[in-house]
């Protein structure tokens, strides 16, 4: 049986908390709370959000750090060229090159990370939405079985809600 989104729209925050509270007592502990206010994470009693971020730099700036020592020793190993007796490899200029591939790979997965973080481009189906949500309501938006579509409705209806919106078919 496939799932179904619903968005329940509230125009006070106390509302959307009895709702979500509302869920949490009904079973239902993931859901997602929209709204365009910054409130502390978890001020709904939503999961927290986990993400990766943070290992993308990461990864990437050990990639650019490699890739830059493989071009600059590399190239100074492919054409060698002894000038004066000094070693063949110029460990100042190399630092130069490391710091650079360094910051372009860091930045380069950074932007990566962020696009894949974000989960763009969304494909499939969007879940409901209203528009209000920008005005100051907030949204709160379930995907549950098909069996229990009415009851979560009467849960957004019971905690006093401005819309509820059920996804398209």
């Amino acid at each position: 049986m496939a799932n179904k989104s619903i968005l329940g729209v509230f125009q006070e925050v106390d509302e959307a908390v009895t709702a979500a509270d509302s869920l949490k007592d009904n079973g239902i502990e993931d859901f997602e709370v929209l709204t365009s206010t910054p409130y502390p994470e978890g001020a709904f009693g939503e999961k927290p959000s986990h993400h990766r971020l943070y290992v993308f730099p990461f990864i990437g700036a050990c990639l650019g750090f490699s890739a830059a020592i493989l071009i600059t020793a590399g190239t100074q190993m492919a054409y060698p060229l002894v000038t004066g007796g000094k070693p063949l490899l110029a460990l100042p200029s190399m630092f130069i090159i490391c710091y650079e591939g360094t910051m372009l790979g860091a930045i380069l997965f950074t932007i990566i990370g962020v696009v894949f973080e974000s989960r763009l481009p969304r494909t499939g189906k969007l879940a409901p939405y209203d528009t209000r949500i920008t005005e100051g309501y907030v949204g709160i938006g379930v995907d549950v079985p098909e069996d229990d579509v009415e009851k979560i409705s009467n849960i957004f209806k019971e905690a006093n809600a401005a819309d509820v919106h059920l996804e398209a078919t």
